[in-house]
């Protein structure tokens, strides 16, 4: 199978990739009221959690500083994430990501926004590795979208590779993860998202 190729979104080079959808339909006279709610919960960043549950990772949004967040996200924010199962000894546990674009398109026939993500260092922090399972080449395509009378909720993964340029450790626990990524349990987690933005009949 091969990766979709969806604007915005990095073309595959190497290592894994995921195209994980969820839609939902709608009546055509209430879409643009629900999708203005996908809208709120989808930048919403800090209660990613609340809308998935409990199986699912745990997401914050801080600003470029290091400070946490409580707005809409804008490019050179960052995301912690809290993966299920052991976390990074570089970042006390946690998996960085930083935002390195978003993209709003809007189309008589469709209308979107595509929030796209990059592993990264902790913010602030100068020295040290990047502190994901994942390289810096890899990214999360994050989109949501409506057309007609449907919503969708996305994650596009392109170029997943281990990130093996980190301490011995962490390069023990980042090829498992990594691997498990590649075999879809990270794809299960972007499903748990989606799903969960779309679930607020």
């Amino acid at each position: 199978m091969k990766p979709k190729q969806i604007p915005g979104v990095p073309i595959q080079k190497k290592g894994g990739f995921h195209d994980t959808e969820s839609t939902k339909q709608f009546k055509i006279l209430e879409i643009n009221s629900k999708f203005a709610v996908l809208k709120e919960r989808f930048f919403s960043i800090n209660r990613w959690k609340e809308y998935c549950g409990h199986a699912s990772a745990d997401f914050k949004h801080f600003d470029a500083s290091g400070e946490l967040a409580d707005r809409f996200p804008k490019k050179g924010d960052f995301i912690r994430i809290a993966i299920p199962g052991p976390g990074t000894v570089e970042a006390k546990g946690y998996d960085w990501v930083e935002i390195i674009n978003i993209s709003h398109r809007d189309t008589d026939k469709s209308e979107s926004y595509l929030m796209m993500c990059r592993p990264s260092k902790e913010p602030n922090k100068l020295k040290g590795y990047v502190a994901h399972f994942y390289t810096p080449a890899a990214t999360s395509s994050m989109l949501i979208s409506k057309e007609g009378n449907i919503l969708k909720a996305a994650v596009y993964g392109r170029n997943e590779r281990p990130n093996f340029n980190a301490s011995f450790w962490d390069k023990i626990r980042n090829f498992f993860i990594a691997l498990g990524g590649i075999f879809g349990f990270g794809k299960i987690q972007w499903k748990i998202l989606a799903d969960g933005l779309l679930d607020f009949e």
